[in-house]
C-alpha cells in the first residue's frame, strides 16, 4: 500500500447512514467487478480491471502484459476451492503508512518468539530491522525499501504477542479468514502457511526494492481524496488527467466510501489538488509522502522482478481462504497466488469490496495486528457495527 496517513485514513472515511445507503453509493467500479462466489464472474472482474490500466508507455510490454494476463485469469476461473467460504472470525492485517518510530521495541522486549523472528530478518535482510523500527530515523523507516519489511515482521511479531496472552492461542486457531491492505496480503498469506515467513520477507525485500526502482524510474504520486464517493472521485480523475496534459491519475486504494487514494504523474496530481475543492466539492485532498505511483501501471517495471522472485519461491494452498486485493476473492491454487501478487502493484487495491465480502459471508469479530490501526479504523467507517480488536505492537 501506499504510504497513507494513519490518521487520514482513520478519520476520513464518510460512515453511511443505512446499510442501503451504504450499497447504493458504493462504485460502479466495484459492482462491476465485484468478487462473486463464482470463478468465472471474478475472472471477467479481474479481466476488465487489468484492460482498463493498460497504457501505451511500451506496447510491445503491454501486449505481452496482456497476453500474461489472459493466461493467469483462464487459470483463475479453475481455482474454486474457496468459492463458497463461510467466515466467524478474520486476521486483518496493515499495509505501507501505519509504520511508525518505536514500533515492535515493547513486543521484542516482552517476548522471545517476537525476538527470534527480528533476529531472522537481520540475518536476510542484512541489517539491523529492529533498531529502525525502535529508533529511526523516520525518513529511514518511511522508505519504501524498509518500511514494508519493518510492517510485514512487525505485523508477524504482533501475532506471537497475542499468541502468548491468555486463550491467545485459542483465538488464532478459531480465525477462519485472513485479508492484509495491500503489503498486508503477503503478511495474510505467511500467516495463513502459504509460505515460510522466511520466504515471505525475502518476497516482501524484492517488492519493496523493485517499486522504488519503478518509481525512481517514471516520477509519480498520489493523493487522498476526502469526502467524495468512487464515482466522483473516478470524474475527479480523469479530469484532473484531461487537464494536466502530462500523463493519467486514477484510483489505487477503494479504502471505504469518502476515501480513495490516487496514483499517477506528477502534473496529474497537482492539478486533481487544484480543482478537487472549487470544482468536485471534495472535502480536502492530502498528497502523500510516498516514492511513487503505486498500484497503477506506473509500477508496470516491477512485474517482472516479482514474478522472477516469486517463481523460486515455494507456495502451498493457504489454510483458510485469504482475500486478495486485486478481485476481493479468496484463491487456493500456489501459482494462481503467485499470478495475482505479481499483478497486485498495478492493480487497484479493493479493500471495500473484501471487507463487504466477508461481512456477507457471516464475518462476527476481527482482528488487527500490527503497527497502528489503520485498518479497524476504515473498517469501523465501512460498517461501525463491527467489532474490530487491536493487536498493535
Amino acid at each position: 500500500m501506499a504510504t497513507i496517513c494513519a490518521s487520514a485514513i482513520s478519520t476520513s472515511c464518510v460512515q453511511p447512514q443505512k446499510a442501503n445507503a451504504k450499497a447504493s453509493a458504493r462504485m460502479h467500479a466495484v459492482r462491476s467487478m465485484r468478487a462473486a462466489h463464482r470463478a468465472p464472474v471474478r475472472s471477467a472482474a479481474l479481466s476488465a480491471r487489468m484492460a482498463m490500466s493498460q497504457t501505451s508507455v511500451n506496447q510491445s510490454s503491454v501486449t505481452a502484459r496482456a497476453s500474461s494476463r489472459k493466461a493467469m485469469v483462464a487459470i483463475i476461473a479453475s481455482d474454486d476451492k474457496f468459492k463458497d467460504y463461510k467466515v466467524s472470525k478474520a486476521a486483518l492485517f496493515p499495509g505501507q503508512g501505519a509504520q511508525k518510530v518505536g514500533m515492535a521495541k515493547d513486543a521484542v522486549e516482552a517476548n522471545p518468539a517476537a525476538k527470534a523472528l527480528f533476529d531472522k530478518a537481520e540475518e536476510i535482510l542484512g541489517y539491523d530491522l529492529l533498531q529502525i523500527c525502535a529508533e529511526g530515523p523516520a525518513e529511514k523507516l518511511n522508505s519504501t525499501v524498509v518500511s514494508q519489511p519493518a510492517i510485514y515482521v512487525s505485523s508477524l511479531a504482533a501475532v506471537e504477542v497475542l499468541r502468548a496472552q491468555e486463550g491467545g492461542q485459542a483465538i488464532l486457531d478459531s480465525v477462519d479468514v485472513a485479508a492484509g491492505l495491500s503489503l498486508g496480503e503477503y503478511t495474510a498469506l505467511a500467516f495463513a502457511g502459504a509460505f515460510s515467513f522466511e520466504d515471505g520477507l525475502k518476497i516482501v525485500k524484492a517488492r519493496g526494492e523493485a517499486m522504488q526502482a519503478a518509481s525512481d524510474g517514471a516520477p509519480s504520486g498520489m493523493v487522498s481524496v476526502i469526502g467524495l464517493d468512487a464515482e466522483k472521485t473516478k470524474a475527479l480523475c480523469e479530469r484532473a488527467s484531461e487537464l494536466s496534459g502530462d500523463g493519467k491519475i486514477e484510483i489505487a486504494n477503494y479504502l471505504c466510501n469518502g476515501n480513495y487514494a490516487c496514483s499517477g504523474s506528477i502534473a496529474a496530481r497537482d492539478k486533481l489538488c487544484e480543482i478537487a475543492k472549487p470544482e468536485f466539492k471534495a472535502r480536502m485532498t492530502i498528497p502523500l509522502a510516498v516514492a511513487g505511483a503505486f498500484h497503477t501501471e506506473y509500477m508496470a517495471s516491477a512485474v517482472e522482478t516479482l514474478k522472477a522472485v516469486l517463481a523460486e519461491t515455494t507456495f502451498m494452498p493457504p489454510r483458510f481462504p485469504v482475500v486478495s486485493n486485486v478481485d476481493a476473492a479468496p484463491h487456493s491454487d500456489p501459482e494462481t497466488i503467485k499470478a495475482i501478487l505479481a499483478t497486485q502493484v498495478t492493480s487497484p487495491v479493493m479493500w471495500e469490496e473484501s471487507m463487504q465480502q466477508l461481512m456477507a459471508r457471516g464475518l462476527e469479530e476481527s482482528y488487527e495486528l500490527g503497527p497502528g490501526a489503520v485498518v479497524a479504523g476504515i473498517f469501523k467507517r465501512i460498517d461501525k457495527t463491527q467489532v474490530v480488536k487491536n493487536i498493535t505492537v
